[in-house]
C-alpha cells in the first residue's frame, strides 16, 4: 500500500490524467446507453436507405453543405432546425441527421425529438466518416 501512495505522490500528473480519462470514458458510456437515439455507423446508413425510405437532414451551414452532401440530404443549419416548417411532415418517418464530424447532429437529435419526432439516428463520424469510406458525395454548384 505504501507502494502506491509513493507512485501517487512522485506521479501526481499521471494519477489526474488517469482519473479524467477515466471519467469521460465512464461519462461517454452512460451516454450512450441512456441516448433515445440511435448511432449509425456510414454502412449502417447505406443499408438503412437502401431497406427503407429514409428523410436525412444536414445540419452543416449552407457553406459547407455545398462542397459535398449525401445525394438526398436536405439542408437544414443547425440553429434553424427549430423553427423549419418542414420538420412536423417527418414526424412518421425514419430521419437521419448528419454534420461534418458528429458533434452537431447530437444536439440536433434534441432538438427533432422535443418537437415529436421519434424514428432519429445520426451518422457516427458525420460527413468525415462518410467520406473516409468512399461512399459517394453530391458537390452542389449552388446553395439549396
Amino acid at each position: 500500500m505504501d507502494q502506491y501512495l509513493e507512485f501517487i505522490s512522485n506521479h501526481s500528473m499521471l494519477v489526474l490524467a488517469l482519473g479524467v480519462v477515466t471519467f469521460l470514458l465512464i461519462k461517454e458510456l452512460i451516454e450512450a446507453l441512456l441516448s433515445q437515439f440511435e448511432t449509425l455507423t456510414p454502412m449502417q446508413v447505406v443499408t438503412k436507405m437502401n431497406t427503407e425510405e429514409l428523410v436525412i437532414i444536414d445540419v452543416r451551414e449552407p457553406a459547407e453543405f455545398v462542397l459535398g452532401h449525401i445525394e438526398s440530404a436536405i439542408n437544414i443549419p443547425l440553429g434553424k432546425l427549430s423553427e423549419d416548417k418542414k420538420i412536423p411532415s417527418y414526424k412518421d418517418r425514419s430521419v437521419l441527421l448528419v454534420c461534418q464530424t458528429g458533434t452537431r447532429s447530437g444536439p440536433a437529435c434534441n432538438t427533432l425529438h422535443k418537437q415529436g419526432l421519434e424514428k432519429i439516428a445520426h451518422l457516427d463520424g458525420g460527413m468525415q466518416a462518410w467520406e473516409d469510406h468512399k461512399l459517394p458525395i453530391k458537390i452542389s454548384s449552388k446553395k439549396q
